[in-house]
């Protein structure tokens, strides 16, 4: 199924199945964070009260019809989703007005912009993408509005120069940012506003294909309000970690809130996995919250509850875990089904549980296991999408919940000891072998099929089981960035072609052709700050893995000062590394081991014509041809190869910035003669 693709001022009509929808606001710059947020309009085009602005301060309407999920990183950059449960809007709201708004720069930074509206299965309903931003810090990307009783779609387009308080005050909103912030208890609290009636303004068109309607005039706000919304953020905070300084010996080790004593297999591994994920999303609210975003769960107060029976037909359905989050009056419900180890999902499992929930009117079935999704959103199990008409399926892996819980600890979040302390335990559990809970360490039972195939040199891109291996390496890729994202607490992107990302067969099959062609895998890597994206390359045939970067040479000065101009930033760099300098003239490169061009800075420079235009910077490493475990597979080397050449080569590495254009020395002189 494809999408209607809007233009502005376009609209469409939602299926008349679907009551609730996931709105995806997706960004190409990744550096840059968008804030999503929703306001809920009255037939004015006002909200009713500050309650009806959702977004990352106030994340959920009363109701819970409106739910602001937060941000996420995706293959293309980032986006931010909010869901709306279209069945629980009250009739008072005619409008669901859908923007975005940034704290540092503008829309016109970002390129093109994308809106896209997803029903609970994933499938995409409406897309609206555009590139006229300009100066605005606000942006209004489009409308969900009732008309005749059906539900649409609308492409608006329109922005502010003004910022999210600009915007909220236009739409009625009451913005006080004078206050002094809250603590997390006022926050996780429900609205208690009532919607109060706004006051009238002009009236506005209401056609539905026409131009977007004008935003009411600004200073407007709704009346009897208290001292309003607070739109500025909470600065984030980091506590420092407990400190045991008494042992005697560096092998003693501290005990552990969750123990690994006697942890068998199956079942018993995967009980203690989830006891041990509840029990910390409990007592760690942040932590609870950045999971729970994933599950597609509002922000409030989470419970876990484990081995509740239901009744299906004469049979008993047992989830893992029934999930709860509660705010306001509004409680969402989730049922989990946990696998650890080598353990997968299984389809008629899922689907039972999908049929619980939908006789319960529960929200969602979560799957979580090591099974590492090749892209956001992608499920490692195909389910009956009838069944998926009310209830949503979502998947995480292991690897994405150890992501969220490095990043808390690692990069601000956390403000309380004994919460980082239980927080650092939980990843200490997730991180021993017999929790089960491993990130990625398997590349799938025709890993090694594949390889001799690949070294026989009978591979053929058709295979089936080439297909499944390249499946598995686009996954592990994805892997690679979750990882380094946690580790420098940037957003870390696993680049691939724009036709691949919304298309895994075709992705699946490029992957395959060049194994079979020349026995390589290729992951690209992209990380904000750094000079060029880190190109991570695994050569079946040879049994190494080379990971290379590019960045541009600095545009003036001689080649030897610009080859001068790299060696001091790869002082610390292993000798090993190949540098070769690419110079102006067509087909004009030269190549030479590191240590050799410090010996020797005209080692690259000597007899060349032109200048120097890029460098290419490669080192290669041994490749371990296991399909699991951690002393030689295939997975740990990809995985060390890439953290060495990243902390060694890539990260002191800094593009060329000219210096400042100078004044004529004339013009100097006089400015340095002061006036009489």
């Amino acid at each position: 199924m494809t999408s209607p693709m809007l233009s502005k001022g376009q609209n469409v009509p939602l299926p008349d199945d679907v009551d609730r929808i996931d709105v995806v606001i997706g960004w190409t710059e990744s550096e840059i964070e968008v804030d999503a947020s929703a306001l809920l309009l009255g037939a004015d085009r006002r909200v009713g009260s500050d309650a009806d602005f959702i977004f990352y301060n106030q994340p959920e309407s009363t109701d819970g019809s409106v739910r602001f999920l937060g941000t996420s990183a995706t293959e293309e950059g980032a986006q931010a989703r909010i869901a709306i449960d279209l069945s629980a809007v009250p009739v008072n709201v005619h409008t669901v007005a859908l923007a975005g708004s940034v704290g540092i720069g503008t829309f016109g930074d970002l390129g093109k912009l994308a809106l896209r509206v997803v029903d609970a299965a994933g499938l995409s309903l409406a897309e609206y993408v555009t590139a006229d931003a300009t100066m605005e810090s606000a942006f209004v990307f489009g409308e969900i509005y009732r008309r005749g009783g059906e539900w649409k779609v609308r492409a608006v387009g329109q922005g502010w120069e003004s910022g999210l308080a600009g915007l909220a005050k236009d739409f009625g909103v009451d913005v006080d940012d004078a206050e002094p912030e809250t603590g997390d208890a006022e926050l996780d609290a429900a609205p208690a506003s009532e919607p109060e009636t706004a006051m009238p303004v002009e009236p506005v068109s209401a056609e539905p294909g026409g131009q977007p309607q004008q935003a009411p005039a600004a200073g407007a706000r709704t009346s009897g309000r208290g001292r309003g919304v607070r739109t500025a953020k909470r600065a984030l905070k980091k506590a420092k970690p407990l400190e045991f300084k008494l042992a005697e010996l560096d092998t003693w080790q501290p005990a552990r809130l969750f123990s690994v004593v006697g942890v068998g297999a199956g079942e018993e591994q995967e009980r203690r996995a989830t006891s041990a994920l509840i029990g910390t999303m409990q007592a760690v609210r942040p932590f609870a919250r950045a999971v729970c975003a994933r599950m597609g769960a509002p922000v409030g107060a989470f419970e876990g509850y484990v081995e509740v029976q239901y009744e299906r037909g004469e049979s008993k359905v047992i989830p893992d875990a029934v999930l709860k989050v509660s705010r306001g009056s509004r409680v969402w419900t989730g049922l989990l089904e946990v696998k650890t180890g080598n353990g997968k999902l299984k389809r008629d499992q899922l689907e039972s549980y999908l049929d619980v929930a939908r006789k319960k009117k529960y929200d969602a079935v979560v799957s979580l296991s090591n099974d590492v999704p090749a892209s956001p959103g992608e499920l490692p199990v195909e389910v009956d999408r009838r069944k998926l008409a009310k209830v949503a399926l979502r998947h995480l892996s292991w690897a994405e919940v150890a992501h969220e819980a490095r990043m808390l600890l690692s990069h601000g979040g956390i403000d309380n000891e004994l919460q980082a302390w239980l927080l650092g335990e939980f990843l200490r559990y997730l991180d021993h072998p017999r929790s089960g809970a491993t990130e990625f360490v398997d590349m799938g039972r025709h890993w090694v099929a594949v390889r001799d195939s690949v070294t026989a040199g009978t591979l053929r891109a058709g295979d089936q089981k080439a297909l499944t291996v390249a499946d598995t390496w686009v996954s592990l890729s994805r892997h690679l960035a979750l990882r380094l994202t946690a580790e420098l607490g940037v957003t870390v992107k696993h680049v691939l072609p724009r036709r691949h990302r919304a298309d895994p067969a075709a992705r699946n099959a490029a992957v395959a052709e060049r194994l079979a062609a020349d026995g390589t895998f290729e992951a690209v890597l992209r990380i904000p700050d750094t000079a060029g994206d880190l190109v991570v390359i695994a050569d079946v045939r040879t049994n190494k893995v080379r990971c290379r970067t590019v960045l541009d040479a600095p545009n003036e000065g001689s080649s030897g000062r610009r080859m001068s101009w790299l060696i001091r930033q790869l002082e610390d760099a292993p000798g090993d590394v190949q540098v070769e300098a690419v110079f102006s003239e067509r087909g004009n490169e030269a190549c030479e081991h590191l240590a050799t061009v410090r010996a020797n800075p005209k080692a690259l420079t000597d007899g060349r014509s032109g200048s120097i235009v890029s460098f290419s910077l490669e080192q290669t490493f041994p490749m371990g041809n296991r399909r699991a475990g951690t002393a030689a597979s295939f997975i740990s080397s990809v995985t060390s190869a890439t953290d060495a050449f990243y902390g060694s080569v890539v990260q002191p590495l800094r593009g060329w910035v000219p210096a400042a254009p100078k004044q004529p020395e004339q013009m100097q002189s006089e400015a340095a003669v002061s006036p009489e």
